[in-house]
């Protein structure tokens, strides 16, 4: 097999076409004998790449017009920290611990404030969503984390938080499939997953909470700063922000967040079918809430699941490898993963039984 198939969890798979594009602009792009890598980020030419990714994003998920998009550094490891900064200020805040992922996010809230968990599923190693949840009355904001890469669960429903604003991490399944965001009173990820390569840091916040922040920070750690500043109040990541726009475009091209939703949950389909019929694999997240962008699995050994992943990459799956915290294996099939490269997997699967 010549052809490689990408399910590495991140930084993770990028559309070809996407690459072929970049690979072709590299040079010279939009005519003008230069790299978008090495024009000013003041430019006519990059500020219609920063406005036409704001737009195309808007318009993908129907961002309504009282929130700012934010193009930021640091990735979701900074929000952890510069979301209760802005937000807590020695105030009580809700997180449900579902995973490594809410775990880091709740270790950096408990420098700012009270942090209340609101819900775990730790006594099971991280294999479902809780549902029963314990909310405070008084909370600033509640924080989940939409996907765990890590323990392969994904939230179908969101909980109800009344009054109080939703805060969700979605590294790992933003434009993977609909989601209204006037329900969130924000939503941050990091982009190597769905969004483009590794560097930017989409944040999406109401307008009235980046202004309720904290005014007591250094000026690059409060977000009115960047919304003030369309994103540009320092040097942005300018590849990584032109990489996004052309991702959002091959979004567009392949129909949109309701195709791109029912091409998810085909492939999802496909190779959780495949590990639950074959006496070979088993999952390890609860079915009810089994992630459609990371799907986890074991085999009945470590040997057997070392020569799998050995075998596999020969064969040209990369990526299989759980995380190194929970072992096991792990197919992450993102959006830039074709419905025939997770075929192409489950005939391996199949043949390797």
């Amino acid at each position: 097999m010549s052809k490689k198939y990408n399910f590495y969890a991140g930084p993770a798979i990028l559309p070809s076409e996407v690459m072929q594009k970049a690979k072709d602009e590299l040079l010279n792009y939009n005519g003008i004998d230069l790299s978008i890598m090495e024009i000013s980020h003041r430019s006519k030419d990059f500020d219609e790449v920063i406005t036409g990714a704001e737009n195309k994003i808007r318009k993908f998920i129907g961002v309504p017009n009282n929130y700012s998009v934010m193009f930021l550094q640091g990735g979701a490891s900074l929000q952890f920290g510069m979301i209760p900064m802005n937000l807590l200020n020695n105030g009580v805040s809700d997180y449900i611990n579902t995973g490594a992922w809410a775990k880091k996010a709740i270790k950096e809230a408990k420098l700012f404030g009270k942090v209340n968990i609101a819900g775990t599923s730790e006594d099971e190693n991280f294999n479902y969503i809780p549902t029963s949840l314990n909310l405070s009355s008084n909370a600033e904001y509640v924080h989940l984390t939409s996907n765990e890469t890590i323990g392969g669960i994904q939230w179908q429903e969101l909980p109800d938080t009344g009054d109080v604003p939703l805060i969700a991490d979605m590294s790992s399944d933003i434009f993977s499939r609909k989601i209204d965001v006037s329900k969130y009173a924000m939503i941050y990820a990091g982009a190597q997953k769905n969004i483009g390569p590794s560097g930017v840091t989409l944040v999406i916040m109401r307008n009235d909470l980046i202004e309720n922040g904290s005014k007591d920070l250094t000026t690059m750690l409060q977000y009115r700063t960047h919304k003030d500043k369309g994103s540009m109040y320092n040097t942005p990541p300018t590849f990584g922000i032109y990489i996004i726009n052309l991702v959002m475009e091959w979004l567009e091209s392949k129909g949109g967040i309701s195709a791109m939703e029912e091409e998810n949950n085909k492939k999802a389909k496909l190779l959780y079918t495949t590990i639950d019929e074959n006496e070979m694999y088993y999952g390890t997240a609860k079915v009810r809430d089994r992630s459609k962008m990371n799907v986890t699995f074991r085999l009945k050994s470590e040997e057997l699941e070392a020569r799998f992943i050995k075998e596999a990459t020969e064969s040209g799956f990369i990526g299989l490898k759980g995380h190194r915290s929970v072992g096991g294996c792990r197919a992450s099939i993102y959006n830039a993963m074709s419905f025939d490269g997770v075929k192409a997997l489950v005939n391996f699967m199949n043949n390797f039984k």
